[in-house]
């Protein structure tokens, strides 16, 4: 079953009658890993809003698993993580990740086996009785990720979540994100302003045209898994970057909040 169905989604926001997004098509597979890219204001988190349910599409459908993305939501068919890890201070890093859990009806001991097992999945473990303040922006995006997967949702929404970390964390935390996504057969949809990152992390990436944002093509990425650091000087990634870079071009992203700047510098 397809995992993400768009059909002709359109998102107008009536305050200054602004098209974010206009006749989007898309189908998400089991098991990829597809990024959105773009320039900026193209629409890319409001089309990751209209797919988790944060937003209504002003036209078209979204289904999630067959469901209606609202039915997908009530489901829990979802995880999100966002730029911000929106972790709360005052409970510890366990509290933390177990917290949708709790929420779900989890009782103590199952609570604390799962959390246990996402604290050993994105290797925080000892880590359990930490405040978030105590940590790096690195590993509180790691308990934000932990925190997603704890109830096991058929699809991950990732919003820039390494936007704002330094370029040597962001490629850690790329490939240990990757290690996750094998382990937990999900699905994920991920925001980013990286071609590279975009490239090194996807087996398929989105290219969205400028406000009203529409799907300007998309780029199979069939480089082989496991990815490493050495996956970044293969040849073919660099054909793949070129191939991103190129639909960003044509769609004129130079242009429109470019985020071709981020790849010359």
């Amino acid at each position: 079953m397809t995992v993400v169905a768009i059909s002709g989604v359109t998102k107008t926001f009536p305050k200054g009658h602004v098209t974010a997004l206009q006749e989007i098509d898309l189908q998400i597979e089991p098991g990829e890993f597809v990024s959105l890219i773009g320039p900026s204001g193209c629409g890319k988190s409001t089309l990751l809003r209209v797919i988790g349910d944060l937003t209504a599409p002003s036209a078209g459908t979204v289904e999630v698993n067959g469901k209606s993305a609202h039915h997908a939501r009530l489901d829990h068919d979802y995880g999100m993580v966002f730029q911000d890890s929106v972790l709360f201070d005052w409970r510890t890093v366990a509290k933390n990740i177990g917290l949708p859990l709790e929420m779900l009806g989890f009782d103590r001991s199952r609570r604390k086996q799962r959390v246990d097992e996402m604290l050993q999945l994105v290797e925080l473990q000892g880590f359990g009785d930490h405040h978030p303040w105590q940590l790096s922006g690195g590993m509180q995006m790691r308990v934000a990720i932990a925190r997603a997967l704890a109830f096991e949702p058929a699809l991950l929404l990732m919003d820039e979540p390494f936007g704002a970390l330094d370029e040597m964390t962001r490629e850690r935390l790329n490939i240990e994100l990757l290690d996750i996504w094998r382990r937990m057969s999900s699905t994920i949809v991920f925001v980013t302003h990286s071609i590279s990152e975009a490239v090194f992390l996807s087996t398929k990436v989105v290219v969205m045209s400028p406000r009203p944002g529409r799907v300007a093509g998309t780029v199979d990425i069939d480089l082989p898994q496991p990815r490493s650091g050495d996956t970044r000087e293969d040849p073919r990634f660099f054909q793949k970057v070129t191939e991103v870079r190129e639909l960003l071009r044509g769609v004129g992203a130079d242009e429109h909040g470019s985020v071709l700047a981020e790849e010359r510098a």
